[in-house]
């Protein structure tokens, strides 16, 4: 089986302005929301279009050049990889620029577009033509790249996800963007920067939010086996940065940190023979997969240990890292039929870190509270839990594979969801579902005086996504040995509960 080619995720750089300006109205503060995009002319209205976005928090929203590559030659991709970096370094470079450039936008409407955005199509521009031409060496050159090079500058309280399912009294996402501008673009809190997210609105008090979980039927045919793998809640604190399955090879590549279990090997350079001979934190030691997600953090104003790091203070994730009380790894059936093993070294990323500027098309996000899970899961928003009861934040991976490769190019075609019946896509074969379930004890905030006298928690997240709940996400290297996995196929083929 051969590896596939990996891409780099949409990168979107949000940068904190000056205060959105604001108008009294008849219910109350409206926070200015204004759009201003790169193919836009100095004209009257794009200039004050400029201007409010300049005065509000922005983002650079650049289209995903990573995920347009379906296929990449394996001559190519060292060359495609080392563009792909360089596209993000160029967004950050640009974000950088954007941030402390509060003063010379306030003063120039055309200041943005100009000395930011333009040039950075420019520098996109060159980065993109190399990638087809290395294609194109080897293959065929990918069609319709060039119109990926510009960007626009947006208000991040204009963003929408439409992600909630049956949570629909706390509110949306705009909703929360549009308070955290009427805020003054922070939340008071004194661990986490103003304008950094999240707000009030992304809280729901969850005695209150109606039940939306149901249970898929399952055929007389159905696996209904249980595998439980224990691996520990990461105690030995072994965090990093890097993504190896989005970013190998790049330093930082997740911009924000990661808790591990399972794999003690992972880092952005390791290859599939360092898992294999890795330590792994697993109390059955053929497991040596890899099972990674985001850090979720109180923001308190703790000053952990990457306070003034990339990935963590100086890309916006501060405060308290919380480690999980539980972590409970379990792997599951298919509703209608047999599952077949997992290929060595399969990799599956779960939800989606950017869901908050890409849409919800692969957002997979999870939270609950104890006691509430069979009744209510969230998805756009974090849980307020009342007293005795702990957040939960639940991953249901991928369950359908299409029985050859262990990658893609975008790290998404090579695996699928069933449907709600179970069933997979033509093609796609039934693989042992991963449910992955993380327990905290994290007190609710105090959304009524916006988290000063008990600070909000939040998942760790790349600065432009405002730490929204629907980006959470978790990833899954399969280093399982042939005997376990083998053994792990039977027990949930068989209808047997084994750990």
């Amino acid at each position: 089986m051969r590896r596939n080619t990996r891409k780099r995720s949409k990168t979107t750089v949000r940068a904190v302005g000056a205060v959105a300006a604001l108008a009294m109205g008849a219910g109350g503060i409206v926070a200015a929301n204004i759009y201003a995009s790169a193919g836009e002319t100095n004209t009257a209205q794009a200039s004050a279009q400029n201007q409010s976005a300049a005065t509000a928090t922005s983002t650079i929203d650049c289209p995903d050049v990573g995920q347009q590559l379906k296929a990449v030659p394996d001559q190519a991709r060292s060359q495609v990889d080392k563009e792909l970096a360089l596209l993000d370094k160029q967004i950050s470079e640009a974000y950088q620029r954007l941030s402390t450039s509060q003063r010379a936008m306030q003063q120039d409407a055309g200041f943005a577009q100009n000395a930011i955005v333009g040039p950075l199509k420019d520098k996109r521009t060159a980065a993109i033509d190399r990638i087809v031409i290395a294609i194109g060496r080897s293959g065929a050159k990918p069609q319709g790249l060039e119109a990926l090079a510009a960007c626009k500058l947006l208000s991040t309280g204009g963003k929408q996800t439409n992600a909630g399912q049956g949570n629909n009294q706390g509110g949306n996402n705009n909703q929360g963007g549009n308070q955290g501008g009427n805020q003054g673009g922070g939340n008071g809190n004194a661990g986490q920067p103003a304008g950094n997210g999240p707000v009030a609105a992304d809280y729901v008090d969850i005695t209150k939010v109606r039940p939306n979980v149901s249970a898929p039927r399952k055929s007389g045919k159905a696996s209904t086996g249980t595998f439980v793998t224990k691996c520990g809640v990461n105690a030995n604190k072994l965090y990093n940065t890097d993504n190896v399955i989005v970013a190998p090879g790049v330093t930082n590549g997740a911009h924000h940190t990661h808790d591990y279990v399972g794999n003690q090997s992972n880092n952005a350079f390791a290859t599939d023979q360092d898992f294999a001979k890795a330590r792994t934190s697993c109390q059955n030691r053929g497991d040596k997969s890899s099972y990674y997600w985001p850090v979720l953090r109180l923001q308190d104003g703790t000053k952990e240990f990457d306070a003034d790091q990339q990935g963590g203070g100086a890309e916006g994730n501060t405060g308290k890292i919380l480690t999980a009380k539980k972590s409970t790894l379990t792997f599951v059936g298919n509703p209608r039929g047999k599952v077949v093993a997992m290929p060595k070294f399969l990799r599956i990323i779960t939800g989606d870190a950017k869901a908050f500027t890409n849409g919800t098309a692969n957002a997979n996000a999870s939270w609950s509270c104890t006691g509430f899970e069979s009744k209510v899961q969230l998805k756009d928003k974090y849980p307020l839990c009342p007293s005795g009861s702990d957040v939960v934040r639940t991953f249901k991976y991928q369950s359908c594979w299409d029985g050859s490769n262990i990658d893609s190019a975008n790290h998404r075609t090579h695996v699928a969801f069933a449907d709600a019946s179970g069933a997979c896509p033509s093609g796609f074969k039934a693989i042992p579902q991963l449910v992955h379930r993380l327990v905290y004890d994290a007190d609710a905030p105090s959304v009524k005086d916006n988290g000063k006298t008990r600070p909000f928690f939040a998942v760790d997240g790349f600065p432009e996504q405002a730490h929204k709940p629907v980006t959470d996400h978790d990833d899954f290297i399969n280093v399982f040995d042939e005997r376990l996995m083998k053994k792990m196929t039977q027990c949930i083929n068989t209808g047997r509960k084994c750990s």
